[in-house]
């Protein structure tokens, strides 16, 4: 079964996603409180964490900056308030891999959820590690760096690197990224692929602009070493 740690203080919201999931085949581990979901998620051994941006303790912003401080790359997936832009963008510069306003539609969470839990290595994956402009990725092990020096990423950053690289030199148009990153379409007035894709050149040791922008349409990797 896929192990997800739910943070949110919405006992009956929980109580309804655990039977949900168990359906799906995914352990649900719930806790109501940032302080603890903060400790769970940095000592818990999880695929994805759901965590809502208003939680007694601390809040959702708070605990998600402090877990990519700490390096742990698990995905997250943002509950925000419909409507409310920053946080949705904000959680999304602080590391978060996606986001789902509430309320929400059960079946909409289900497919994100299994979006982001397919990141997870097996046997169906591309397994050749990939060279291009400075990136090795090795897909087997999820790791990647740029020249020489290892990044520390999310599973939705590495998502996108893997379709850059494997496109070196082409445009990729944002629609294609979205869908092999995020498993979906952009709406049209999404920004979280241009929020990862900054996130991306913000790591990068040197040349963020081997990442480059085709305005309005999508992104290239340059295909120079």
């Amino acid at each position: 079964m896929h192990s997800v740690l739910l943070i949110d203080d919405d006992h009956e919201m929980s109580a309804m996603l655990t039977e949900l999931f168990k359906r799906e085949s995914v352990e649900l581990t719930v806790v109501d409180d940032g302080v603890k979901g903060l400790d769970a998620a940095l000592n818990g051994d999880f695929e994805l964490i759901l965590l809502d941006v208003m939680l007694p303790g601390i809040d959702g912003m708070q605990l998600l900056q402090r877990l990519r401080q700490q390096h742990r790359d698990t995905a997250v997936l943002m509950l925000t308030a419909r409507g409310d832009d920053d946080d949705r963008v904000m959680g999304l510069e602080l590391g978060a891999d996606d986001y789902l306003p509430k309320p929400f539609n059960p079946r909409e969470l289900i497919a994100r959820v299994r979006a982001l839990l397919r990141r997870t290595p097996n046997t169906t994956m591309q397994s050749e590690k990939l060279v291009a402009s400075g990136f090795e990725l090795d897909p087997a092990k999820a790791e990647v760096s740029c020249d020489g020096q290892a990044l520390v990423i999310t599973p939705t950053e590495f998502d996108i690197l893997r379709c850059l690289m494997q496109q070196a030199g082409q445009m990729v148009s944002k629609d294609q990224l979205s869908v092999a990153a995020l498993g979906r379409k952009m709406g049209p007035f999404d920004r979280s692929l241009d929020v990862h894709i900054s996130n991306i050149r913000k790591k990068l040791p040197s040349r963020p602009e081997r990442i480059q922008t085709v305005r309005g349409r999508g992104y290239r990797l340059t295909a120079q070493a």
